[in-house]
């Protein structure tokens, strides 16, 4: 099997200096879900049709699928309609195969819609075409039958008559082809309509012409919705959202509520997961068993362990959290941070590329970065690690049962020794010895006949 994806529309609509293949949906360019639907039929042959834009489409696939991926890109320069653009795909097409034909701007096929399409050509030797009935069809093109109820051909919007705007039936574009024809019929497509394009929909005519079969698969129209513009992207995106919210609630995961969720990439989830509203899941996201995420969290390639809580408002990137700790409300770990089991890190309190050992707690107001921390450590609120000297970012080290008084500063490098104690307004700036306290405070003094100044009258 073949497969041709048109991707070489401007989307003028869009208003975006962004090609329209590459606007986002679930965090993904539309093209590369048509394209991993694509994947899963095994192909032969992939070849994706470029035009607008074709440098950053090019770039974006290889960053995405590697430069050694292996599809056939095909530039179609100038633009003269869809027809033309399977023309410029044809030479790379092996012509004892079928050709599926899909479009770079319908993100939400599933693969087996495809593959009955295929089937249903393979079966009748001839075109099966994907179509769906809309109340409001305006904008599509009509399915055109005879009295027996056989498809004879499609006709645009703007070239239809009165009578056929009023047909509910409408072509979505994807069909399946037998090639050796389709190499014969895109050579006998016309260019006289008020388009002044060639039309891929233009086959079906031919082909009942023929007297070669032309057969449909209906589809939910949901599915198979095109984006023209941001408003139909955005209602793309409610529809992908809630498809991975409904597979996430069969599988038993407690989704507070299914229309407020984003998943940018990949959720996985075990038993007894509840997720509250508002939340944000990109990239790689693990969640084990009996993980509680509060509403209006963003977790970014994250892997949190079972039972472990994190709360409202908390910001996880590139982060690793232990079972049964607790993050947050209010809580940012930035990358390279792994959170040990039973760790508490609370509001306002920032994490990077630091370890906090096993119930180690820093719960109020405190940044730690680059910092090696162990077990049964409490941090006490204010205290921050001064990594950063200007030029280059130093290490701290805290032991095991490790007492921070609030209002402490760590000056890297430095080490705090096992079960020692730093009073609280310490500034450490040499390593504090096992079991003692340190602090560096100026003494406290009280002047007994000083006067509040008072704002002068005039």
């Amino acid at each position: 099997m073949n497969v041709v994806i048109l991707a070489a529309g401007k989307g003028t609509r869009m208003r975006s200096a962004l090609p329209k293949v590459l606007q986002p949906v679930g965090g993904l360019p539309m093209l590369f879900h048509v394209i991993d639907a694509a994947k899963t039929l095994q192909a032969k042959q992939i070849s994706c049709v470029i035009g607008h834009e074709a440098h950053q489409v090019q770039t974006a696939l290889g960053l995405h699928y590697g430069a050694d991926h292996e599809m056939s890109l095909v530039l179609q320069s100038p633009a003269h309609g869809t027809g033309h653009a399977v023309a410029c795909a044809l030479p790379s097409l092996g012509a004892a195969a079928t050709t599926l034909i899909l479009y770079g701007d319908v993100p939400l096929i599933p693969p087996h819609a495809l593959k009955t399409l295929v089937a249903c050509s393979e079966q009748h030797n001839g075109i099966a075409v994907l179509t769906t009935r809309l109340n409001n069809p305006t904008g599509y093109g009509r399915i055109l039958r005879n009295a027996q109820q056989a498809i004879v051909g499609c006709v645009e919007e703007k070239d239809a008559s009165d009578e056929q705007r009023h047909i509910q039936e409408v072509n979505t574009g994807i069909m399946a082809v037998p090639t050796a024809q389709l190499h014969r019929w895109v050579g006998q497509l016309k260019n006289d309509n008020a388009q002044g394009e060639y039309y891929l929909t233009d086959l079906l005519g031919l082909a009942a012409r023929d007297g070669v079969a032309v057969v449909s698969a209906d589809i939910e129209s949901d599915l198979v919705q095109g984006v023209n513009s941001q408003e139909q992207r955005a209602e793309v995106e409610r529809l992908y959202q809630r498809r991975l919210a409904s597979e996430l609630m069969a599988a038993g995961v407690q989704v507070a509520d299914p229309n407020r969720i984003d998943i940018r990439g990949r959720l996985t989830a075990g038993s007894e997961v509840r997720i509250d509203v508002g939340c944000v899941f990109e990239g790689q996201v693990e969640l084990g068993d009996h993980v509680q995420i509060g509403p209006n969290v963003v977790l970014k390639n994250v892997r949190i362990e079972a039972g472990a809580r994190i709360e409202a408002m908390s910001h996880l990137e590139d982060c690793s959290v232990g079972p049964r700790a607790t993050i947050g409300p209010f809580a940012r770990i930035r990358p390279g941070s792994v959170l040990a089991e039973g760790s508490h890190v609370g509001n306002f309190t920032e994490l990077k590329n630091t370890r906090l050992g096993p119930y180690s707690k820093a719960n109020h107001l405190s940044y730690l970065g680059d910092a090696q921390i162990g077990a049964r450590v409490n941090v006490g609120a204010g205290t921050i690690t001064c990594n950063y000297d200007g030029a280059e970012k130093h290490r701290t080290v805290i032991e095991d049962d490790v007492f921070i008084g609030s209002d402490t500063q760590l000056v890297a490098p430095v080490v705090v020794h096992e079960g020692a104690t730093l009073g609280a307004g310490t500034t450490l700036t040499a390593d504090a010895p096992a079991h003692q306290l340190t602090l560096s405070r100026t003494r406290q003094t009280s002047v007994a006949r000083w006067k509040r100044p008072k704002k002068q009258s005039h």
